[in-house]
Formats: C-alpha cells, structure tokens, sequence
C-alpha cells in the first residue's frame, strides 16, 4: 500500500516545517510505507496502521532528531533499539552519508529492517541482533560510534548507562523524550560522570501538526565510560545512576 496524495503531502507540510526538504526523498518513504504496512500483517512492527499515524509518529517523529543540529556528514550512528526501523531508517534516508548500524534484540524485527534496508536500495548499513547492554561490552563496538539515537521509552538514566559506553569520545547521545523528561534528569549532573557524560541540551519543540510537546536530551562524552558500565539490566532497574 502505496502512501496516498494526502500522505504525501502531509510528510513534506511536516518536514518543512522542522526545516526539511524530503521532495527528493519521496518516493523512498512512498516505498518505506509500503513495506511497512505489508509486513505489519505478518509481523507485529507498530500498533499504529493508519497512515497520518504512521507519517506524523515514525516519519516525522524520526526525522525530529535532525532538530539537534549533529546529525551531519560521515558519521557511524547506532540506533538502539530500533524496532521498526525508527528513527534510524528516515535518517537514513534523508542523510545517506550517515553509516547507520541498526541494533535490535528481536529477530524478527531486526530481519524486516534489514529487508527495508535493502529494498530501499541504502548502503552503509549494519544490523546488530542483540541487547545493547552485551554490544557495549564488545571491544569491536564499545566506544566506536559518533552518535547514538534512540526512542526513549525508559528513563534518561538506564537509557544513558546503555548507550554511552557505545560512544567514542567527542560523540552524542540523541534521546527522543517527551515534555515529563526534566524529573528523569535528576541528578544527572553527578550520574553521568561514570559513563564520562554531560548534558548538553534539552531542545523542546512541537511534533508537526499534532501539537504534542517532545524533546531532544542531548548528552556529550567527554571521558571513556568505567569499565564495569553498562551493568546487567537488574542492576541497572535496582540502583539507576539518576
């Protein structure tokens, strides 16, 4: 099922107004929508079916990280824990130099990815089937991308502990949250020490056309992550760092 004339356009109404121009881009999110709702009936990738769902919350909500200003050139980008191939998959579409490893711990999930990937016809991807906590303990991945993105649906310190060793020195964590996100950034100053973080920004804006309030937590690594982070989830749920 091919995006309608009034998908379309909502896409390139919502993308300018976060300051993109997707026109070019078209017929890849025609063809990402496709693949979506078809796979959708087999797999369960997202709950949401109807079409300005899907253009408003995984399209434009995907693309709402370019907001954060450093998403820009040739860098290695994790996107941690995927699902469904958001944000990481309209990133990539509209910044093609990004070379976007995609991490997963569901199989099924991370196999739809990988085939969107190669339908859509985009180089310089990489598919990790596994849970981030085992990846960033990994000397071939720990510590060696510039950027980590994520849908955040846990809080800012077990999302920080898990995607931060992932990043060199000099990287950023890129965290989609939404307005409640200022309590979760308790204590944060001390918390991130471990993981040689520091918060750099918090961007609000609007999600286009719904009006919904989201932010950016933007985190920069300035020092290597201690050795022992991340820790086991258990650990993580028991004594979060903030």
């Amino acid at each position: 099922m091919r995006l309608s004339e009034e998908g379309k356009q909502l896409l390139l109404e919502g993308a300018r107004a976060l300051g993109e121009d997707v026109g070019p881009h078209l017929p890849r999110f025609d063809r990402l929508y496709d693949l979506l709702t078809e796979a959708n009936q087999q797999v369960n990738l997202t709950a949401l079916r109807e079409e300005r769902a899907v253009v408003i919350k995984h399209f434009l909500d995907s693309l709402s990280c370019l907001l954060s200003g450093r998403l820009e050139g040739e860098l290695a980008v994790i996107d941690v824990g995927t699902g469904a191939g958001f944000p990481g998959l309209p990133l990539k579409i509209v910044r093609p130099a990004l070379r976007m490893h995609f991490l997963e711990a569901t199989r099924k999930k991370l196999r739809y990815v990988e085939e969107a990937s190669t339908a859509l016809g985009l180089p310089g991807t990489a598919f990790l089937w596994d849970r981030a906590e085992a990846v960033a303990h990994r000397p071939r991945w720990r510590e060696r991308f510039d950027r980590a993105v994520v849908r955040a649906v846990g809080p800012m310190g077990e999302i920080s502990e898990l995607c931060l060793p992932l990043l060199r020195v000099g990287g950023y964590l890129i965290a989609q949250k939404g307005p409640e996100v200022g309590a979760e950034l308790e204590g944060a100053e001390e918390g991130l020490k471990p993981l040689g973080g520091v918060l750099e920004e918090v961007k609000a804006f609007e999600l286009p056309f719904t009006g919904d309030q989201r932010r950016l937590v933007i985190i920069k690594k300035v020092a290597p992550s201690a050795p022992r982070y991340p820790r086991k989830p258990e650990a993580i749920a028991r004594h979060g760092l903030f």
